[in-house]
């Protein structure tokens, strides 16, 4: 039996709000957060189920990435999925599926592969989206964009009630 994942809406409600900061254009990139002002990075965005294949095993062969989570060994397959609605991490299979139809292009960037790629890195035996995978996702955007995402992703998760 599987943990219950009650903190999963509040996961998706406090993300949301973070795609909003990351999809700022230009100067507007400039956040204050936590009575600190920084400059958001830049997120990918990806053509095609190949880009995210490629980017996700750039991440995985990352030395930070491997260095600091067991499961960056195990590899992952992606792959496209049907319908569009959302995106997927299937432990049982080590696979992300990633809608790529045209309403499903959304899904499309780095910051949900990252979502999804936190799945295969956290090592944890709680719900989906509980703390550990709250630590994981949080630390994997940190060390692939950079500490300021990182920061801002530890802020909005915990003044969601996640950390």
């Amino acid at each position: 039996m599987t943990a219950r994942d009650s903190a999963r809406s509040r996961l998706y409600e406090a993300e949301r709000l973070l795609l909003r900061m990351f999809e700022r254009p230009g100067s507007a990139r400039t956040v204050q957060i936590a009575g600190t002002e920084l400059t958001l990075p830049v997120e990918a965005l990806f053509s095609s189920v190949d880009s995210v294949r490629d980017y996700v095993e750039r991440v995985l062969a990352m030395p930070a990435v491997r260095q600091r989570f067991v499961r960056a060994e195990v590899p992952v397959s992606v792959r496209a999925r049907r319908g569009f609605r959302a995106a997927e991490y299937r432990r049982e299979t080590g696979e992300i599926a990633i809608p790529q139809s045209r309403d499903g292009r959304w899904a499309l960037r780095e910051l949900v592969i990252l979502h999804e790629l936190a799945h295969h890195l956290d090592d944890g035996a709680g719900p989906a989206h509980g703390r550990g995978f709250v630590l994981t996702l949080t630390e994997l955007v940190g060390t692939v964009l950079g500490p300021e995402a990182g920061f801002v992703y530890r802020v909005v998760l915990s003044d969601s009630g996640l950390r």
